[in-house]
């Protein structure tokens, strides 16, 4: 099944890539990884943008007993879910870590991200 960008999940050994493209260059990645000039190659590495937001929401409940006796309950309820960025691979090469994305269509929320990934890590996305 093809996406909204015409890519094609794939899976090779056991692994499903988004595209092709995403296994060619994973393929090209293991062959530096074996002949020693990147090493530490990991796919699908997730980091936080921003984390999730949390509410107290009362339970309509109140505490019987202890020190907190005719208090309200709350109930923690997330409101916002965190927003997270995955990175197709990720490599160290000459001592550097690298942060590689495999890239055919640039969305919206892929340059935001790109961004938001920049300014709160420090982390330049290398794209492929």
């Amino acid at each position: 099944m093809r996406s909204k960008y015409h890519s094609r999940k794939i899976t090779k050994d056991g692994i499903t890539f988004d595209s092709m493209k995403e296994y060619r260059r994973y393929c090209d990645l293991k062959l530096l990884e074996r002949a020693g000039k990147i090493q530490d190659l990991k796919r699908q590495v997730e980091f936080e943008l921003l984390p999730a937001q949390f509410e107290d929401i009362p339970t309509g409940e109140v505490y019987r007993q202890g020190e907190r006796k005719g208090q309200p309950k709350y109930k923690r309820v997330c409101v916002e879910k965190s927003v997270k960025y995955v990175a197709d691979f990720c490599y160290k090469e000459n001592g550097k870590y690298i942060v590689e994305d495999v890239k055919g269509f640039r969305t919206k929320e892929y340059i935001l991200k790109r961004k938001m990934l920049l300014h709160f890590h420090n982390i330049k996305i290398k794209e492929v």
